[in-house]
């Protein structure tokens, strides 16, 4: 297994910048990829930005691309999402997962292990 553990959310103004943290421990040497997720009330859990372990390929969603930035840390275990811009629709509860980067990796179904996730709030 792949344990996950999410930091560095927090309020923050339109237009300011957040930086998350997702530190994996466990069958690390198991990872393929690890990725964001996000989930605002009453809504679908939705892709954000995906990063393979190995060779470092990154993904986005359409709705982040320019604004966000996912880099990896490989001796520190450890995936961040750089924040910028941002925006009061960003406002949700952003998860980190594990999973392979798949022609489906978009479906949060598709990834196998979760941490407990973070909230960002954007206030207008």
């Amino acid at each position: 297994q792949v344990q996950l553990v999410e930091s560095g959310g927090g309020l923050v103004q339109a237009g300011g910048s957040l930086r998350l943290s997702c530190a994996a421990s466990g069958r690390t040497f198991s990872i393929d990829s690890l990725g964001w997720f996000r989930q605002a009330p009453g809504k679908e859990r939705q892709f954000v930005a995906g990063i393979t372990w190995s060779g470092g390929n990154t993904y986005y969603a359409d709705s982040v691309k320019g604004r966000f930035t996912i880099s990896r840390d490989n001796a520190k275990d450890t995936v961040y999402l750089q924040m910028n811009s941002l925006k009061p629709e960003d406002t949700a509860i952003y998860y980190c997962a594990e999973g392979r980067m798949g022609p489906d990796y978009f479906i949060a179904s598709r990834w196998n292990y979760w941490g407990q996730g973070t909230h960002v709030t954007v206030s207008s």
